[in-house]
Order: structure tokens, then C-alpha cells, then sequence
């Protein structure tokens, strides 16, 4: 599972890291069912800890291409980026999914990027957010930017061949629709390591409140 030079994460802290996420992205979804105003059904999300070159496999698809993603920067006790990301096709579906399926697809396109930009934001923003406060941290958000890339490239950064992605791949049923995406956390060693000492934490608390 690690990349050159990481060391990777023990199977307890992997485990607890992916509790914290799949917590996180009940979180988000019931925040997005307070945007759209309807139900929103949200699978477990399968959780992996991946190098980016394997993250990357797992949305080499014949049939998604081109992908589109929201992607917003955090800083705090670790920093990274965090992409929430979706075939082309699924973009659309989510965009019907929320904006409601009776609205043209004309009008859909023209309002894509910026409802793209609000749902992600909201769903990014409430992820970390639940995982800072179970690690008892805080983190500045940038705003959401929307971009497109073709899927060998969707995790390319300035430190890629240092980093770790924390990978979930989600299921949304929303107003019966399926939206199927990926949710990605990208971190560069220094921050691994930090999260590291935070999950460590983390479990320890857990223990003494058990004892």
C-alpha cells in the first residue's frame, strides 16, 4: 500500500481512518439533503488508502474518459486537497439529481459548474469538517473550483509521487436517481505523518473512554 519513502499506515489506523470517513460522508450526505430538500440515500462507501497510480486505476473506465471534478484545498494540522469527482456522464445525473429532473437540459448545462461548485462545496466542506472535530482540529477551506481532466491525470499535484489518497468510492440515491462518484483526500508525507499522530490520539481516547 505505501509509495516509496512513506511508511504506511498500520491495519488499526487505516481502520480508524476509514471509520472517520465513512462517519464523514453520513455527515455531508445529510448535509446535502438539507440543500436539495429530499431524501438522499447514501451506500457505505468503500474506503482504501491508495498511491495516486492506483487511485487512478480505479477510475480507468472505458466508458468515463473524461472526468469532472470539485477540488478545494485544506490547510491546519495537515493540509491537502480534497476532490470530489465523477464521470462526465454522472455529473449530469447529479446535477438532474439535485437541480430536479424536470428542469431543461439546456438550463442544467448552463448552471452546471456553479451548482457543481455549491453541491461539492457542501459535501467537501462537511467532510473534513466532521473529521476535524473528531480529531478535535480545525481547517480553512478554499473555495471550490470545478475542473476537467481526463482520468490519467485527475490526480496529478505538485508532490504526487509523495502522497497518499484516501479513496472512497460513493453511491448517492437522490429523488431515485443513482449518482455513482469518487471522493478523494490527497496528502503529501508531512501531513500523513501528522494524521498519523492525530489518529493515534484518536484511538487512545477511544480506549480510555472504554476503560
Amino acid at each position: 500500500m505505501a509509495t516509496e519513502g512513506i511508511a504506511p499506515l498500520t491495519d488499526v489506523e487505516q481502520d480508524a481512518l476509514c471509520e472517520l470517513a465513512n462517519v464523514a460522508m453520513a455527515r455531508a450526505a445529510a448535509s446535502l439533503r438539507g440543500m436539495v430538500r429530499h431524501e438522499v440515500r447514501l451506500s457505505v462507501p468503500q474506503c482504501e488508502i491508495l498511491p495516486p497510480v492506483v487511485a487512478a486505476g480505479k477510475v480507468l473506465r472505458d466508458d468515463n474518459p473524461n472526468l469532472v471534478a470539485i477540488r478545494q484545498d485544506f490547510a491546519g494540522a495537515f493540509s491537502g486537497r480534497a476532490l470530489l469527482v465523477f464521470p462526465e456522464v454522472s455529473s449530469l445525473e447529479l446535477m438532474r439529481a439535485v437541480l430536479g429532473r424536470y428542469v431543461p437540459l439546456a438550463d442544467i448545462l448552463d448552471l452546471e459548474d456553479e451548482a457543481l461548485a455549491e453541491t461539492g462545496n457542501i459535501i467537501l466542506n462537511s467532510w473534513v469538517a466532521t473529521i476535524a472535530n473528531m480529531l478535535k482540529q480545525s481547517f480553512k477551506m478554499s473555495l471550490p473550483a470545478v475542473i476537467r481532466r481526463h482520468r490519467h491525470h485527475i490526480f496529478e499535484s505538485g508532490s504526487l509521487q509523495e502522497s497518499l489518497i484516501l479513496f472512497l468510492h460513493i453511491k448517492f440515491d437522490i429523488r431515485e436517481q443513482e449518482v455513482q462518484g469518487y471522493l478523494a483526500l490527497i496528502m503529501d508525507l508531512p501531513s500523513i505523518e501528522q494524521l498519523r499522530s492525530l489518529i493515534g490520539e484518536f484511538l487512545k481516547s477511544l480506549s480510555s473512554e472504554t476503560d
